[in-house]
């Protein structure tokens, strides 16, 4: 009788470079790191799957939702523009993209009509450009865009949209489906105004200024009606207050000027409350974590992440996940291999590394190193093979010494911020960075040819002092590899 003695298994996915890799000092979140990217290898197929065993259907709200998270880790331009072109072909003649693309099989309600996943035809041209740099999605796909997104408006009320699936497998009092505690309308109206604006934006780069000012005129009214519905003054909370209703306001740009402080502290209540257990469900947790590392919240994300008394990535892995599971709770009647509710990859990158994109030159062609050093984490190191060279962050602290070492490749610039009790403590290669003005310049290795500069001719002036924040010091810098050193408050 034969016996098997061992059996291997082989990763298969569509063929993508790695571009990223991250790694701490905490092993629960270098553990979570890595149950994320194994859902993603796993459903990184011809379309990016749901699950591989099961349905393997292209539900689009992932391709945009955990976007950031595959593109940190992954090039991946060409599968994008794969994409975007099964959601051209899926397009029906009155505008509406469906929740699958290519769509193989055609359901009904929301499960073919939610906003939050057609979407994806206009988030994914932007958020290539945000990684590549690249607009020729934008540009080659303008026309479906616009299709949906007045297919869109044909289905609003008094410029409020809602229907669809809501913020899918959120956390409530029902077994997960459709939204439990966030209204229809405040998430398909949400996207609504978002793909407005990117819309806009996309005509003018097209030198469409009619079309631009009339989409903008569009996305103002959809802001009032939704601000009008929707938020209540005395609380700063929207809707029904979720983590959901307060996060996509603020990160989406809905939020009435003066009012993001009251609904930023809103968020926070909301989670500090149920114990940093995350609510949240597919839709919404990204914008939560978005929300937060804009708001430099990363202490209350890392809270949230590493919670081990609920539903969460911790209880993922206790109940022996090695992928991401469909439901926070690793519900077994579930998947148990499923391309959502990853969202806290890009915040590995953007919040506790600080390698954030720059939107004023897309394709890190200028980017921002914002580190959060947080928690009990006594280490951080990250990269992000970019257009144009590896983007490099890693920070250290013993004590109340933090050292940050950063890597900007050739022709690019990044702004960093040095996190530190006193700007006056932060130091590079030795000087104190309030010098690196104008007027003096520092001299940095050229790590295009690998040459160290010496003598007056190959200085370069390559790192400028900008600004002292609430949180330490804040300099542009060109090409070059930086150490910093600065004091923080003690623990």
């Amino acid at each position: 009788m034969p016996r098997i003695i061992e059996l291997n298994g082989q990763w298969l996915h569509s063929s993508a470079p790695i571009t990223g890799d991250f790694e701490c000092s905490n092993p629960l979140i270098n553990r979570i790191h890595n149950l994320i990217l194994a859902a993603i290898r796993c459903n990184l197929q011809s379309v990016l799957t749901d699950c591989p065993h099961r349905e393997k259907l292209g539900w689009l709200e992932v391709s945009y939702l955990l976007g950031r998270g595959v593109m940190f880790n992954y090039r991946v331009p060409g599968f994008y523009a794969k994409v975007s072109q099964d959601m051209r072909e899926a397009q029906l003649e009155n505008g509406l993209v469906p929740d699958i693309a290519p769509e193989f099989t055609v359901f009904t309600g929301g499960f073919r009509d939610s906003p939050e996943w057609g979407s994806a035809s206009v988030f994914n041209p932007w958020l290539v450009r945000e990684f590549y740099g690249d607009r020729s999605l934008l540009e080659s796909h303008y026309d479906v865009m616009a299709r949906y997104v007045a297919y869109l408006g044909s289905t609003a009320t008094n410029h409020i949209v809602a229907h669809g699936l809501g913020d899918w497998y959120d956390i409530g009092p029902r077994n997960p489906g459709p939204s439990q505690l966030t209204s229809f309308g405040l998430t398909a109206t949400a996207v609504y105004y978002g793909d407005l604006v990117i819309l806009a934006e996309a005509a003018r780069m097209s030198g469409k200024t009619d079309e631009a000012a009339r989409h903008e005129k569009q996305a103002e009214e959809v802001r009032a009606a939704f601000n009008a519905r929707f938020f209540h003054h005395d609380t700063g909370q929207y809707d029904s207050g979720s983590q959901t209703a307060q996060a996509m306001p603020l990160v989406l740009g809905l939020v009435e000027k003066g009012q993001q402080a009251s609904v930023l502290e809103a968020l926070v209540r909301a989670i500090r409350a149920n114990g940093n257990r995350v609510t949240a469900g597919d839709v919404g947790f990204m914008y939560v974590v978005r929300a937060l590392t804009e708001a430099v919240r990363s202490d209350l994300l890392y809270d949230m992440v590493t919670q081990t008394n609920g539903a969460g990535y911790a209880d993922q892995l206790r109940k022996g996940a090695t992928t991401l599971t469909e439901a926070w709770d690793a519900n077994p009647a579930s998947s148990q291999n499923h391309c959502m509710l990853g969202h806290a990859e890009e915040w590995f990158y953007t919040g506790l590394a600080g390698i954030r994109p720059d939107p004023s030159a897309p394709g890190f062609k200028k980017f921002v190193i914002q580190p959060s050093v947080v928690g009990d984490l006594t280490w951080v190191k990250a990269h992000h093979d970019s257009p144009y060279g590896r983007i490099a962050s890693a920070w250290k602290r013993s004590g109340n010494q933090l050292v940050l070492e950063v890597e900007i490749p050739p022709n690019t610039s990044g702004t960093i911020h040095v996190p530190a009790k006193d700007a006056a403590t932060v130091r590079e290669g030795g000087k104190p960075v309030l010098n690196a003005n104008e007027g003096d310049m520092f001299d940095k290795q050229d790590i295009a040819t690998g040459r160290e500069a010496s003598g007056q001719e190959a200085k370069v002036r390559a790192l400028k002092f900008l600004r002292v924040d609430e949180r330490g010091a804040v300099l542009e810098a060109g090409s070059g590899r930086y150490r910093f050193s600065s004091e923080l408050d003690s623990p």
